[in-house]
């Protein structure tokens, strides 16, 4: 979904409701910072016009004490200015990264199953931080430019009227015309930039949890020459930016300079006064700061802008599944899959699929990769809702299910089994937070894990390490399959429970599955006949997917 600049401009600035009041204080101290900059140069030249001999209304000892107390104001103005921003900034990107990680939730695990996570890091970290340019730095100098600029063209239209349409018109072009032309220029780069900052941050993510494998291999080389292509390519796009920066830079510096001698010009012409001449003339020049800092906004707006779309998008994104909360709770009583059709990104995945799963039984599921086994199990966890047919649960429409009933009912045991960077207990506690270690210890004994975990210096307060990193693949394998006997629901899906483990270990997983599902269903999805003997009933998945 692509937004217009000022469109996503109102969307953000719409986020400082709760703190409009703040925004206030940092307008108000920042038109006044500015002014009193101004004035001191105006003062400045009243004090250069004195000394020449000309007449004024201000002495130099007036001139002199109001600029002192202009320049202690210009200072304490500035800081509180400063102070709110950096408040509000701060403060609204804390409550985004909340508002985030709260549409992460309802986005996973079905819009989130295999996208590019490190552009998703790139988004929840660098486009959030780019954000606290646009809140700290862009809405409060674009007030402050309208307002100081309204104000200075009263001032220098006091001199004649001629004069304030001049200043204003000049303020127009540089705070407004060129940065709004030349950003139309830059608004597809600064969000391909992003885009491929993104992907590198996911490719560069990527060979970092395979370096082993890319060192086994000896493709590092290659993937060195695709990281350096890709940072040329980023480094394109940052070249163009610049120049765009830099054509903005000029084109405002020549504008401020022919504004400020088209009052000069103007000046002479209407009035033979020296004062009305110099004093219209220096506060011209000096009063462009605002609208210069609004111009040069623009700058990293491109890159900005683009990063506050890639997060509001996130944030309008709907879950491919909504969240039931005020449907039906049931007990399991067994479930049919009635001709049902599924596809994913085009890819069609299960077509008129039926399957009746009786209660208190172990079902099998056969089928090579690709068949769409693992598909069946996400689908009845309604990770993702069928294209076609129904799913039923204790014969009601999984989509009626409330969705805490349906995750309590059931336990999935995955393929690649995520662990955290906590102790093995707690890790382990993630099916019950509320578990007694006496309750993980048992189920840790179903799951062949016991043993194991007794061998390690600090038993179950052992921390496993950032993905688990020292554990292996039939360890951490084994402690999915102790998650779901700690969770002890009624609904049991297992997929490739035992494809990381030897034949001994295997063996004693599937005897353990076996003796624990007394008056519990379970779904077993494998390739390897060995792991299905324990089976009730076995059903093969077709290689054309259809039953």
């Amino acid at each position: 979904m692509r937004r217009s600049a000022v469109k996503i401009m109102f969307n953000l600035i719409g986020l400082i409701n709760p703190l409009i009041h703040i925004m206030i204080i940092a307008i108000v101290t920042g038109v006044l910072g500015f002014l009193c900059a101004i004035f001191i140069t105006i003062l400045g030249g009243y004090a250069i016009t004195n000394f020449l001999g000309f007449t004024t209304e201000l002495t130099i000892k007036t001139i002199f004490i109001s600029v002192l107390v202009l320049a202690v104001l210009r200072g304490a103005l500035h800081y509180v200015e400063q102070l709110s921003n950096h408040y509000i900034a701060f403060k609204l990107l804390a409550l985004m990264r909340d508002k985030i990680f709260k549409v992460l939730r309802k986005l996973s695990p079905a819009k989130l199953e295999g996208r590019d996570k490190g552009n998703l890091i790139a988004l929840i970290t660098s486009d959030i931080e780019l954000l606290e340019v646009f809140y700290a730095h862009t809405i409060s100098p674009i007030a402050i430019g309208i307002l100081t600029s309204v104000i200075m063209s009263l001032y220098i239209g006091s001199f004649h009227i001629y004069l304030g349409i001049i200043s204003f018109v000049g303020y127009f072009v540089v705070g407004f015309c060129i940065p709004y032309f030349i950003s139309k220029y830059g608004k597809d780069d600064g969000m391909n930039y992003r885009d491929s900052f993104g992907k590198l941050n996911s490719y560069f993510l990527d060979n970092l949890w395979g370096i082993k494998e890319i060192l086994q291999y000896g493709v590092g080389e290659k993937r060195n020459n695709e990281v350096e292509s890709r940072t040329d390519s980023l480094m394109y796009l940052t070249e163009r930016l610049r120049k765009y920066e830099g054509i903005q830079m000029g084109l405002t510096s020549s504008a401020v300079l022919i504004f400020t001698l088209i009052v000069l010009i103007v000046s002479i012409i209407i009035t033979d006064n020296f004062v009305n001449i110099i004093i219209p003339t220096i506060a011209m020049a000096s009063s462009f700061g605002p609208v210069i800092a609004l111009s040069n906004l623009s700058n990293n707006l491109y890159m900005t802008l683009a990063s506050g779309e890639r997060v509001l998008n996130l944030l309008k994104e709907k879950p491919v599944t909504e969240e039931v909360f005020n449907a039906n709770d049931v007990a399991f009583e067994g479930a049919n899959i009635d001709n049902i059709s599924f596809d994913y990104e085009g890819e069609n995945i299960l077509s008129n699929y039926n399957l009746n799963i009786e209660k208190n039984k172990i079902i099998g599921i056969s089928g090579k990769s690709g068949s769409g086994k693992s598909t069946l199990l996400k689908l009845l966890m309604r990770f993702w809702d069928t294209k076609k047919g129904s799913i039923l649960i204790s014969n009601t429409n999984i989509k009626d299910i409330n969705t805490n009933c349906l995750r309590n009912i059931e336990s999935y045991v995955t393929q690649d089994t995520s662990i955290f960077k906590d102790t093995i207990e707690n890790n382990i506690k993630i099916a019950k937070h509320d578990a007694t270690r006496d309750e993980v210890i048992e189920a840790c004994k179903k799951a062949s894990l016991h043993d194991f975990i007794m061998t390690l210096p600090k038993g179950y307060d052992t921390d496993v390490g950032e993905l688990g990193e020292t554990l292996s693949g039939g360890e951490k394998q084994r402690l999915s399959i102790a998650r779901s006997f700690l969770h002890n629901s009624d609904f049991i899906l297992l997929d490739e429970p035992t494809s990381n483990l030897d034949s001994l270990n295997e063996a004693i997983i599937l005897k353990s599955i076996k003796d624990n599902s007394d008056k519990k269903t379970v779904v077993l999805v494998s390739h390897r006949a060995s792991t299905l003997n324990i089976s009730d009933t076995i059903y093969k998945m077709k290689e054309d997917r259809v039953s």
